[in-house]
């Protein structure tokens, strides 16, 4: 719910205050730049005529869904596990508000070298890119620790 209030509110806020494209430098490697982004991650199927939203749309329920059920199952001790896959999943519910109402997603968060630019992204895709980062880190941690146990 952290995840989904402060991406929405972020979004809100930007869109209130700021003109579609308009960039604000915070720093020289970082800056808010207003877009709206009709595909995926990196803008994938943004010019695909439309029907790529009800196409995210449905992603987005279906592996909402599933995350749903796996934290469910999850044991306590699977704290972090548990962590990530709600940051996972609030991330994926903040970019399906978005879609849902405006049929795009607010991005805002801009990185950018010189003239080369990170593609733009926003609160709820850094929860899922820490989400997934957590995953990759637990289960090399779990593999580890596995590796360690069968070599005793």
């Amino acid at each position: 719910m952290v995840v989904i209030a402060l991406d929405q509110l972020t979004k809100h806020w930007v869109d209130a205050t700021m003109q579609l494209y308009e960039s604000i430098e915070l720093v020289p490697f970082f800056q808010l730049t207003y877009l709206r982004n009709q595909g995926a991650a990196f803008s994938f199927l943004a010019g695909a005529g439309g029907w790529q939203r009800w196409f995210f749309i449905g992603l987005a329920l279906i592996a909402s869904a599933a995350i749903c059920y796996w934290l469910k199952r999850l044991g306590k001790h699977q704290t972090w596990e548990a962590a990530a896959w709600a940051l996972i999943l609030g991330g994926a519910l903040g970019n399906l508000i978005d879609r849902i109402l405006y049929g795009y997603v607010i991005d805002f968060l801009d990185a950018y070298y010189g003239r080369w630019h990170f593609p733009a992204f926003n609160v709820a895709d850094s929860a899922i890119t820490v989400g997934v980062m957590i995953l990759l880190i637990d289960s090399a941690r779990s593999r580890g620790s596995t590796q360690v146990d069968q070599a005793r």
